[in-house]
């Protein structure tokens, strides 16, 4: 009969409410039972780092609040700008304190836009905020990085969150552009994992655009996408790239090309020895030597061609058959977490062999890799390795970001601990290829 049925299904009801939260309680009571794993098993990882994200908050305003601020380039950048807003085009006229501007177009427009936002960049307290904003993005960012590719230890999230005062002062009490074009990149790889990979190359481009420094992610970008789509797939996608810095430039390119390719993308710029980091135990003629930097750069170039012929490429595929439709070619059998990691374990590494083989490291430089040096250390090659060696090698790295001014010591220790790295990561053991066919 019908109260009949109404009143089974109100005990069904009732019997679903009360399974509801005898549920929930049992979850809390298993991480309660498991609490002294949460910081080392990978199924906590969202959890940890919702706690430091929202942990962060206040860290970034204590930070702001009690930690003077020091003017580096905050002011140099608002100069910059404000000769485009007032009418100047070229390249070769537009400088500030610190010197002229050499940065790409899209640096121009986003700090324009915070020129505006900053009350002509007087009101560097806002300005403050909004690079703590910055921070937090990047850091959602580079936790569903790691969240996705499960191969880092909860606890390790402390060190790449609260632990770094350097990373703390690049953002908030320095205002430097480099996390602008981080926050950026880090959002690009989070499209890459999600197989949004001309929305990824939009969105790398524009940080390419803030600070050429991300270009050293382009050589694992490219074997990613050859990869991934062949060369004919893959053309459009570097032409997209393209594209997008020719219309960012396009006003300044209009009034003078040259002189904005040779600020904006200038390749043989000379750093001063007073401000490198990693290479204080040279003699300064032999950092100054051109022969010096082109060593470092037939090194690099010799590095990520050995890494992507022994260790990115899969076993038995042969480089020239990257340029193949993937139709074409016969896949390995592999999981998505599997494809996450190698994602971004080859982006990562492309970065940090361009950073192993940099003609001079400056301290804001630091953000460039910082957020991938624990999933570098904690992959691959380095599974046998201690966990108090690899946190050692984590604080010996930021000791020398800290040093200032960098000394003999520092810099060598650098090096030592990028060496250690690098090498951990070449005997990676690579995974056998197991076919699954051709795809259709």
């Amino acid at each position: 009969s019908a109260p009949s049925q109404h009143t089974e299904m109100a005990g069904v009801g009732k019997k679903r409410l009360a399974a509801s939260p005898s549920r929930l309680w049992a979850t809390l009571r298993s991480i309660w039972q498991d609490k002294h794993l949460i910081l080392f098993k990978a199924e906590y990882t969202f959890l940890v780092a919702a706690v430091l994200w929202f942990l962060e908050i206040g860290v970034n305003v204590w930070v702001i609040q009690k930690v003077a601020y020091t003017e580096i380039d905050w002011k140099a950048y608002m100069d910059e700008v404000e000769g485009v807003i007032n009418g100047t085009y070229d390249y070769t006229r537009l400088k500030g304190d610190t010197g002229p501007l050499v940065y790409p177009a899209g640096f121009v427009y986003i700090f324009t836009a915070l020129y505006y936002i900053t009350d002509h960049g007087v009101n560097v307290r806002l300005g403050q905020y909004l690079f703590a904003a910055f921070y937090l993005i990047t850091l959602l960012c580079v936790f569903h990085i790691y969240h996705r590719t499960r191969k880092v230890p909860p606890y390790v999230f402390f060190f790449v969150c609260c632990a770094s005062y350097r990373i703390h002062s690049i953002f908030v009490l320095r205002l430097f552009n480099d996390p602008v074009a981080m926050m950026l990149l880090f959002g690009a790889v989070n499209l890459f994992l999600a197989g949004r990979w001309t929305l990824g190359c939009v969105l790398y481009s524009l940080a390419v655009s803030v600070k050429m420094n991300v270009l050293l992610f382009a050589p694992g970008l490219l074997f990613l996408l050859l990869t991934e789509f062949g060369l004919l797939r893959t053309l459009p996608k570097l032409l997209l790239c393209a594209v997008i810095q020719l219309l960012l430039g396009l006003p300044f390119l209009l009034e003078n090309p040259i002189g904005y390719v040779s600020r904006a993308f200038d390749l043989g710029r000379q750093f001063l020895f007073k401000w490198t980091v990693n290479w204080r135990f040279l003699p300064e003629w032999l950092f100054l030597s051109r022969y010096f930097h082109l060593t470092l750069l037939l090194a690099h170039i010799f590095t990520l061609a050995l890494f992507a012929w022994k260790r990115w490429k899969r076993p038995g595929e042969s480089m020239w058959g990257l340029l193949k439709d993937p139709a074409q070619r016969i896949q390995p059998c592999c999981s998505v977490l599997d494809l996450h990691s190698r994602i971004v374990l080859v982006l990562f590494t492309s970065n940090f062999i361009g950073m192993c083989f940099s003609r001079s490291l400056h301290y804001q430089f630091y953000v460039w890799y910082f957020h991938t040096l624990p999933y570098l250390l904690w992959s691959g090659g380095v599974r046998k390795m201690a966990h108090l060696l690899r946190v050692l090698i984590l604080g010996l790295i930021e000791l020398s970001w800290n040093t200032y001014p960098s000394t003999n010591y520092s810099s060598a220790s650098l090096h030592v601990c990028h060496l250690v790295i690098l090498l951990c990561l070449w005997f990676n053991p690579t995974p056998p290829a197991q076919e699954k066919g051709k795809r259709q």
